[in-house]
């Protein structure tokens, strides 16, 4: 009657909860946010998914256990503890979080009744999905969760979830054999974060997960590292090297003994020195005689590495105006036009600052008192002052500015239907005619799949006889929006692809990352970027099911490994409501997808000023002789 808009009934159960969750967490600045996308605790941004609009009790149950959970840990956890004591990475690691998680959790369970049960309806919720109850053997059931199930019965006496029984009976036996002592002195330090984490390392050392402290607190260690390099222990230096060259060939050194130390004894190449392959035996020598051949990489053959793809036939990779008619993707340009109207000013004053950051690093240098080149104007007074003075002349040369090439490889999935799509296309958009006018390259992908639930692929496993472990069971589609070398006017249409219904399906992560990384090698620019936006850890329903339960995350891990530690490509990875930075070593994850055109911005300068930070040593050294040089920026 009043003529005011009426909020949709969602609205109070939305406000209680964010009233809940500032009290649990005891802190009135705690920002709650519902969207599409993964629970997650973001300094004090808390990520909740979007309710239905009429959901059910155990709707409601469930999306209050993630927001008791979040709560908890920001009341209950110290992070930087947290990172002092943790292992630095690998799965220790991610058994180590799994346990610090079930005892946040059991601190909340065991003070508040009904923060135990919207706690276990989560957990239920999470092992909901029947593959888990079908683990056959204990090298299918992750160990992380078998330990925060059985913290979680330790410290509240609750049992497991019906699905997850069969995941905890395979380890239980062992992990008593190994730590059933530490388990019964866990209840004794729920409350304290410090105590609870060393005895977590002890599990971690009896489980052979760990060796000593100092992997442990490999993270402290490189803290600590530049202290050392900066100040007092000039002495211990001189000891170690003999100039201060030593220094640096060090990691150099380091290096080289982490590659041998990759190969088995027989692929070592032959040693430098003929005496010693002289010494060598007959049947040393037969084995030897083979030509010597690098380590097989997991990016050339996955099979090798675990990782199997029950058949390739029915992938495809696709130009994007192939997949849509012309008349279709004028209508989504027309549409992606519209909102990018709407974005415009605030991600063109980012691409912006994005082009003022480069263009000033492309500065160029002068050569003076040349025999010939361009007058230079300054110097004229010589001649009036001495008209046998010679003319003197200047050219100008460029700075070495590397040739670049960014590829964006945006995950197409599902869950990035909406907003988190629509903003990626836009910041894909206006991002690839900002570097372009730089003198960069840029490269957009997408990748999906054919289909839900596996396809045709499934389709072969099925009249094959369901064969055991048929490893990736979905047909792949890789989508190339814009290659490297077309201009962005000729392909901006085939960027609106990206809004079209029924495009976005399942995510295989890992593949995609190696195939973009493929098409980055075989660029010719000396730095190569590759950007990969997600929301979300690998999915595909149909692999999951008959695989086991990390399949798809494990083999993404691998990939990035081998990006990062082998590969000259830079990884940089944006997660959008996903926390990216438990598998990327540069990675930033954002609560909103407005936040995208930023976090793309920053780390994109952040990685170009890297690179320039060097001093030039041509215009810092001693005087100036012979030729004169001035920097002058364009």
């Amino acid at each position: 009657m009043t003529g005011k808009r009426k909020e949709p009934p969602i609205e109070p159960f939305k406000r209680s909860l964010t009233a809940c969750v500032r009290t649990i967490a005891g802190d009135s600045e705690v920002q709650v946010a519902f969207h599409a996308g993964q629970p997650l605790l973001v300094g004090k941004s808390v990520n909740l998914p979007e309710p239905p609009r009429t959901p059910t009790r155990l709707e409601i149950a469930v999306l209050r256990g993630c927001a008791d959970s979040l709560s908890l840990q920001a009341a209950c956890h110290d992070k930087r503890l947290h990172e002092r004591l943790a292992p630095s990475h690998g799965p220790a690691r991610e058994a180590f979080e799994a346990m610090e998680r079930a005892r946040v959790e059991a601190v909340g369970a065991n003070r508040m009744e009904g923060m135990a049960q919207n706690l276990t309806a989560k957990l239920e919720a999470t092992y909901a999905q029947g593959r888990f109850a079908k683990i056959t053997s204990r090298e299918d059931a992750p160990l992380p969760d078998a330990l925060a199930l059985l913290v979680r019965q330790q410290l509240t006496g609750a049992a497991p979830p019906a699905n997850a029984k069969t995941l905890v009976e395979h380890w239980r036996p062992w992990i008593d054999e190994r730590a059933g002592d530490l388990f019964e002195r866990l209840g004794e330090h729920v409350e304290d974060q410090e105590e609870f984490g060393r005895l977590m390392q002890d599990m971690l050392r009896a489980f052979d997960l760990i060796q000593d402290a100092q992997e442990a607190h490999g993270s402290q260690e490189e803290e600590q590292e530049p202290d050392v390099s900066e100040g007092g222990s000039e002495s211990s230096d001189e000891n170690e090297a003999g100039d201060t060259g030593a220094e640096e060939q060090e990691p150099q050194d380091s290096a080289d003994q982490d590659d041998l130390g990759d190969f088995d004894e027989n692929d070592q190449p032959a040693p430098a020195d003929d005496d010693q392959s002289d010494d060598l035996e007959g049947d040393e020598a037969t084995e030897t005689s083979e030509p010597w051949r690098p380590n097989t990489s997991i990016l050339d053959d996955p099979e090798s590495f675990g990782y199997k793809i029950f058949t390739r036939v029915h992938d495809e990779e696709e130009a994007a105006e192939s997949l849509a008619t012309a008349e279709e993707l004028d209508r989504l340009r027309g549409f992606l036009d519209k909102e990018l109207r709407g974005l415009s000013s605030v991600v063109a004053r980012l691409a912006n600052r994005l082009q003022r950051r480069l263009m000033a690093q492309q500065s160029r240098d002068w050569n003076f008192d040349l025999e010939e080149g361009t007058l230079d104007s300054a110097r004229l007074t010589r001649v009036i002052i001495d008209p046998t003075a010679p003319l003197s002349f200047k050219q100008e040369s460029d700075i070495d500015f590397r040739d670049t090439v960014v590829t964006l490889l945006i995950d197409n999935s599902g869950s990035m239907r909406g907003r988190p799509i629509l903003v990626a296309a836009c910041c894909a958009d206006i991002l690839a005619r900002t570097l372009e006018r730089c003198g960069v390259k840029v490269e957009i992908l997408g990748f999906t799949t054919r289909a839900w639930k596996g396809g045709l692929s499934r389709e072969a496993w099925l009249n094959e006889g369901k064969p055991p472990n048929p490893g990736r069971l979905n047909d792949l589609r890789h989508i190339v929006y814009k290659t490297a070398d077309a201009p962005w006017r000729r392909t901006k249409r085939s960027l609106a692809l990206m809004m079209r219904e029924g495009l976005l399906k399942e995510n295989i992560d890992g593949e995609a990352l190696a195939w973009a990384h493929r098409r980055l090698l075989g660029r010719p620019e000396q730095r190569r970027i590759l950007m990969m936006i997600s929301d979300g850890a690998p999915v595909d329903d149909s692999t999951l099911s008959v695989n086991a339960p990390h399949y798809l995350e494990r083999h993404l891990r691998q990939v990035i490994e081998e990006i990062e530690t082998r590969s000259p490509v830079q990884l940089i990875a944006i997660g959008i409501g996903h926390d990216v930075t438990r598998y990327y070593r540069r990675a930033v994850t954002i609560t909103d997808a407005s936040e995208l055109a930023g976090a793309m911005t920053d780390k994109l300068v952040e990685l170009f000023e890297e690179k320039s930070a060097a001093p030039d040593m041509r215009s810092t050294r001693g005087g100036r002789s012979g030729t004169g040089k001035r920097r002058q920026r364009r």
